[in-house]
């Protein structure tokens, strides 16, 4: 009996210890567990850590809930010229709200990106493709395609799944036939000599024209320099007029001043002769006058004395004139 009991405890300790690893679970960070019981998904989804569920009915998935990034690779597609063109990889950067995994589960399973995301990159770039030429495709539009291709997603999935959001969409450049790839290449080339060409001829403009302005500028210089001197010799000529005319100026004030004061002094002294002439004073000149006579002379027939310049000689002196024509006297003054 012992060895059967022993067994079966065995036993048993071995299936209780399937079911515990069957039945402990754990969910990484940056996740959600959402929980299937007989097919049937649970509306309450886990946090991150170790849970228990029930072993071989219940099962779980983890789901996402921080940004990841979907690669789709090899996406075929097709111009409206025909050719038919392929993008080696196409990145969709998305990220998922925790409170919208139980719905996008329910309606998309935990795979949600594979009908949401991969498929509607493949629509979304054959309707671009179908709609433009190749030139278009691989040149002229392509740096468009990644930001229409995050649109018209986000579009979608704002109706299909409101909480999963696009950050950002990376297209690769497209494979084209090796043919039409030298072509593209040799246009390539025609184009870059073409534009090497036009930025020279810039080049040789740009030259010219800072040589003009170099020029206008220096003329300029000299022309404001010129009309600086000339400026300069005005007021310098101004300046020596203004100083001529201050110099006349003073002149004409001291020859005026000075004649005013000889008129003055002229008019003074006739004013002190005017008030000089009276009988006495003439009488005073008329003495000093005689007595300042050096010579005098005396004659026969002239009773007085005769002083020259003296214009009244006396009576007997005038007759004995008119008789006897007497020797005229001659009076000189001291320093005659």
């Amino acid at each position: 009996m012992m060895p059967h009991v022993g067994a079966v405890f065995a036993a048993v300790a071995g299936v209780m210890a399937i079911m515990l690893h069957s039945s402990i679970h754990k969910i990484e960070e940056g996740h959600l567990a959402v929980y299937y019981r007989g097919g049937a998904l649970l509306t309450v989804p886990n946090s991150p850590g170790y849970h228990i569920m029930l072993p071989f009915i219940t099962t779980y998935r983890s789901v996402q809930t921080t940004l990841q990034t979907d690669e789709i690779k090899n996406v075929p597609c097709g111009t409206s010229g025909g050719v038919m063109i392929y993008f080696d990889r196409i990145e969709v950067v998305n990220m998922l709200v925790p409170s919208a995994v139980v719905d996008i589960v329910r309606n998309y399973t935990a795979d949600y990106d594979k009908t949401l995301i991969f498929n509607k990159i493949h629509h979304e770039l054959n309707q671009f493709c179908s709609v433009h030429t190749l030139q278009e495709v691989y040149i002229e539009l392509f740096d468009i395609i990644d930001e229409n291709l995050k649109t018209a997603l986000q579009k979608d999935l704002n109706v299909m799944a409101p909480g999963l959001t696009i950050q950002a969409v990376r297209v690769t450049k497209p494979k084209i036939p090796e043919a039409i790839r030298r072509n593209f290449e040799l246009m390539e080339a025609e184009k870059t000599r073409l534009l090497i060409t036009a930025q020279t001829q810039k080049v040789v403009e740009k030259e010219a024209e800072t040589e003009r302005k170099k020029a206008i500028i220096e003329a300029q210089k000299v022309a404001q320099v010129a009309e600086i001197q000339f400026q300069q010799k005005v007021m310098e000529k101004e300046t020596e007029k203004k100083i001529s005319e201050i110099e006349d100026a003073a002149f004409l004030a001291r020859e005026k001043a000075k004649a005013d004061a000889e008129y003055y002094t002229a008019a003074k002294f006739a004013e002190a002769n005017q008030l000089k002439l009276t009988p006495q004073y003439l009488e005073l000149m008329k003495y000093q006058a005689i007595a300042g006579n050096s010579k005098i002379y005396f004659g026969q027939d002239i009773p007085n004395m005769f002083v020259e310049g003296n214009p009244t000689a006396p009576k007997s002196a005038r007759s004995s004139q008119h008789k006897d024509k007497a020797d005229m006297l001659d009076v000189n003054r001291d320093g005659q």
